[in-house]
């Protein structure tokens, strides 16, 4: 029997096997602003998740969302101090919401 050979087309792995970090902001500010939802600490736990990728790769709207969400939720004096330097990056990049936090902050 003759065996014939697959291309490379086929075998090849696609190059966005990730999920695309937009996708992934959405669903974090969607759970975030929703009423119901954006109370609940599994939630807001959920949320940070979510938005941890997308802040460290320098998306402005992921570090505001993430700092603010620290700096509002955690209860140890680090993730605070981790918050208020996501919201500082956030706001030098010319985030309006985390310029406003961080102002409520250092008042």
């Amino acid at each position: 029997m003759k065996f014939r050979s697959v291309s490379t087309s086929v075998t090849d792995v696609p190059s966005s096997v990730t999920p695309p970090k937009r996708f992934t902001m959405r669903v974090a500010e969607w759970l975030l602003d929703s009423p119901r939802l954006g109370e609940n600490p599994n939630v807001k736990h959920l949320a940070g998740h979510l938005l941890k990728a997308p802040a460290r790769e320098g998306v402005v709207a992921a570090q505001g969302r993430l700092g603010q969400l620290m700096c509002r939720e955690c209860g140890n004096a680090r993730d605070r101090r981790i918050g208020q330097d996501l919201l500082r990056q956030a706001a030098r990049a010319g985030d309006r919401r985390a310029q406003r936090e961080l102002g409520q902050i250092e008042d």
